[in-house]
């Protein structure tokens, strides 16, 4: 026979329930506080060599890139030598800053970035280490550096990539929000929530698309079914 559920009122805590509690909690905010000192572990461990650089944005065009780690989307760009050619780097970490400063001879940190003058607004795989909580203030101050008919370039990843899937249980601090094992964070998209925070912030849809790719390891004989979201989105 089933033992019928119950439950209780007023129960009381005791000391070290409450302690756990609060060291939940603490160990929560200590990742949000320490969460650029994670990124400047990754980019002193790795340097400029983790992430290949991106051959696909050549414009005469005035840019900035959030999240520009060591600059292997800027200098492709910046390889086409178009003479009007402006773009502005930003990144979390500033051990990236430091490496990205290493391969430019030329770099004025006083030149600030004037509201509504941006023809290009780039986010590649950046948003995701953001806490949810702040995707709508972060946006919303970025587009301030659009120019109307500006375009937000965008690409991250999609809900259920292999990224997600890997993810051990006590790596997840809230719904589709991971930690990895070096510290960094990392959030997973629908189109649907990228569409709504875009358009939110007075954006206008261009493109919004999954890019669904089947990986194949004949070495290890894996398949890894990658899946990223790819936006373009303009400022009314």
């Amino acid at each position: 026979m089933k033992k019928p559920n119950f439950s209780r009122d007023d129960v009381q805590w005791t000391e070290d329930q409450e302690n756990l509690a609060k060291e939940i909690i603490l160990s929560n905010k200590r990742i949000e506080i320490l969460a650029h000192e994670y990124w400047d572990k990754f980019y002193s461990h790795h340097e400029d060599r983790f992430f290949k650089d991106r051959n696909w944005l050549e414009k005469d065009v005035h840019i900035m890139e959030v999240g520009c780690g060591v600059g292997n989307t800027i200098f492709p760009i910046l390889r086409a030598v178009n003479p009007g050619l402006l773009i502005y780097a930003s990144d979390f970490s500033e051990k990236a800053l430091s490496i990205l400063k290493h391969d430019i001879t030329k770099t004025n940190d006083e030149i600030p970035c004037p509201k509504n003058s941006l023809d290009f607004l780039v986010l590649v795989f950046v948003l995701s280490a953001v806490n949810p909580e702040l995707f709508h203030r972060t946006l919303k101050n970025l587009v301030t550096y659009l120019k109307p008919g500006g375009v937000l370039l965008f690409r991250d990843y999609g809900r259920f990539d292999l990224a997600q899937l890997r993810f051990k249980n006590g790596q997840c601090l809230k719904d589709n929000f991971y930690m990895r094992s070096d510290g960094t964070r990392v959030y997973f998209f629908t189109q649907d929530e990228l569409h709504k925070l875009f358009t939110d912030v007075g954006l206008e849809k261009i493109q919004n698309k999954v890019d669904r790719r089947l990986i194949v390891n004949r070495k290890k004989k894996l398949k890894m079914y990658r899946i990223w979201i790819q936006c373009k989105y303009n400022k009314l």
